[in-house]
């Protein structure tokens, strides 16, 4: 088991770490700052520091798999190879690492924290858009969001509703419901293809405004890495929509030139 300290902290972009197992699939360690893939959201990339100070550059981040293919909850960290066709696990054995070395895991801070934007910006999508989502992908590049509807929708608008917001300065929140208020107000989740994990009893929540006389603007389970206010998202836009099918509008985010 990974400990996940970027659930309680984003803003956390190094910790010291033990590698806990070396693998076909990366490395394995007790706690991380890397965020894996999952939730629409890139997996980090960044470095991990050995004790003698060499550096294994980290291409990806993933969630483990077991032999049938499940999810563990280990988090694995996919070195960059030199040779595509090169095993994973002879790569890191070649580099000497092995099962209770210490590391250093540091996170490409402005790669994640582009994705941080990103991520609350869909997030703002789905106040202004209050359709179900069929489909998400958040890269440090660009966002996209699908939403299930028929109707248009206007470029400029939802690129004026994301600055009002955005200029708002609207607090955003980290905390956690329990699956029986989950299964209370099952609108809260707005995803139609991707559900929060359950099983441990408390489920991972973003509240965005709602704190004081703040209104609130988006509330809902959510495992990504977020900004912590609205005003850090900056100049996003809208890109591009596209109808995907009869029933899907796809928006596409990108950083203001």
């Amino acid at each position: 088991m990974t400990q996940t300290l970027f659930r309680d902290d984003a803003y956390l972009a190094e910790c010291s770490a033990t590698v806990t197992a070396v693998t076909g699939q990366g490395l394995v360690l007790d706690r991380t700052v890397f965020y894996p893939l999952g939730g629409g959201q890139a997996g980090d990339t960044g470095v991990l520091v050995l004790a003698d100070g060499r550096e294994i550059p980290i291409a990806d981040t993933r969630k483990g798999k077991n032999a049938e293919g499940q999810f563990t909850e280990a988090i694995c960290h996919l070195p960059a190879l030199p040779d595509p066709a090169a095993s994973v696990e002879a790569h890191l054995s070649g580099l000497g690492v092995q099962v209770g070395d210490v590391v250093t895991a540091r996170v490409d801070w402005a790669r994640r924290h582009r994705l941080m934007r990103f991520h609350t910006t869909t997030h703002l999508l789905c106040h202004l858009v209050p359709q179900l989502v069929n489909g998400c992908s958040i890269t440090p590049d660009y966002a996209r969001l699908d939403f299930h509807m028929t109707d248009p929708l206007d470029k400029d608008v939802l690129s004026a509703g994301i600055a009002r917001l955005v200029a708002a300065a609207h607090p955003v929140t980290v905390g956690n419901i329990s699956d029986a208020e989950l299964d209370a107000n099952p609108a809260l989740v707005k995803s139609m293809s991707v559900q929060p994990p359950r099983g441990s009893g408390q489920i991972r929540t973003i509240r965005i405004g709602g704190a004081g006389a703040d209104a609130m603007i988006d509330f809902q389970p959510c495992g990504g890495t977020h900004v912590a206010n609205t005003s850090e998202i900056g100049a996003v836009v809208v890109t591009k929509i596209e109808k995907k099918s009869a029933t899907t509008r796809r928006i596409v985010l990108g950083f203001a030139a």
